[in-house]
């Protein structure tokens, strides 16, 4: 019927801002707009990812929101909004609030590695949730920026929507690009997924992806 469920978030928090410093939804406390939600309430929200792997280790993911707790555009800096560990075989689901937008970062092991700056280092999901800003519109991409700048070889990572559109971001694990960002394309906007607003966005995400 068009209603979604809110159980588990925090309360929203107002936008500022415009272009690529347009600051949406971080949640209050921050970091309440990101839950792990049971794979049997998935359907009952509006923005849902969910995460398989092809690891066969342990592997961790780390979100956070663009604007970090100090209100500044650093999230990524060492904030975690939520952490999953993702054992082999493992499916998660992970619910957004609306007008949010941030990334996630996988790796294997315990914990995501950092640069010197301590900002999260491995390949990166970028998120974007019916911007307020951008007229309603969504988006995601998977980018190796990070970690090619930090000179450590990209992990693999694909998102595809799942539902509405066939439209996927994909670096595999050794290192083919598709529709997703290098530091080549760090300049460039539109890569990814522009999803149009209107129904909920279901993405599917698997880390460690090698094709």
């Amino acid at each position: 019927n068009g209603v979604y469920s809110s159980q588990g978030f925090g309360q929203s928090t107002g936008s500022s801002g415009s272009g690529i410093t347009y600051k949406g939804n971080v949640g209050n406390p921050w970091g309440s707009n990101i839950i792990e939600i049971p794979a049997s309430s998935a359907p009952m929200y509006k923005y849902v990812a969910q995460f398989k792997g092809q690891n066969t280790e342990p592997w961790t993911v780390v979100f956070w929101n663009k604007f970090g707790p100090d209100g500044q555009m650093n999230g990524w800096y060492g904030n975690s909004a939520l952490n999953l560990k993702m054992n082999p075989g493992d499916v998660k689901y992970v619910a957004f609030q609306e007008d949010s937008q941030g990334g996630w970062s996988a790796a294997p092991g315990d914990s995501v590695p950092t640069d010197n700056y301590g900002g999260w280092t491995a390949t990166w999901g970028e998120f974007d949730f019916s911007s307020a800003g951008n007229g309603g519109w969504s988006g995601f991409d998977v980018s190796a920026i990070q970690p090619q700048n930090a000179g450590i070889t990209p992990q693999g990572m694909q998102i595809c929507q799942a539902t509405g559109g066939s439209v996927c971001s994909t670096i595999t694990s050794g290192g083919v690009v598709q529709n997703a960002y290098t530091v080549a394309e760090t300049a460039i906007g539109g890569i990814g997924a522009n999803i149009p607003p209107g129904g909920p966005v279901r993405l599917a995400v698997v880390i460690d992806y090698n094709g």
